[in-house]
């Protein structure tokens, strides 16, 4: 499985943004997919994670009630719906894959990672 993230961008504060994690292979499905996100001179932190199904998310307390987690399979996508962005969630934000859902908390477990995507949010 090979994932790959996009839908990154300049936006204002309170302005709305969703990125895109596509993923390759046939075991996508089989895949928990989690949301990094590492601002410079930061470590990489956790955002969100949704389960193989999509049956079950889970979020960061800084975006919760902001950012929404949702997968298509049928599609190999699972998207980070960002609503009310802040200049704080300014980072690059990456996708994360493992089988097990409950693994994808700390960066330093993660194996399979897609490329960054750029969000910047301006006062």
């Amino acid at each position: 499985v090979q994932l790959q993230a996009s839908g990154g961008g300049l936006v204002q504060a309170g302005a709305s943004l969703r990125l895109s994690c596509v993923g390759s292979g046939r075991t996508f499905s089989s895949y928990a997919v989690g949301w990094f996100r590492q601002a410079p001179g930061k470590e990489r932190e956790f955002v969100a994670r949704i389960s193989s199904r999509g049956g079950l998310t889970y979020y960061s307390g800084s975006v919760k009630g902001r950012f929404t987690t949702s997968r298509d399979n049928a599609k190999n996508t699972v998207y980070l719906q960002m609503n009310s962005l802040k200049p704080e969630d300014t980072a690059v934000y990456y996708c994360a894959g493992d089988p097990e859902y409950n693994n994808i908390m700390l960066a330093s477990n993660i194996r399979l990672w897609g490329q960054g995507t750029q969000v910047t949010v301006s006062s």
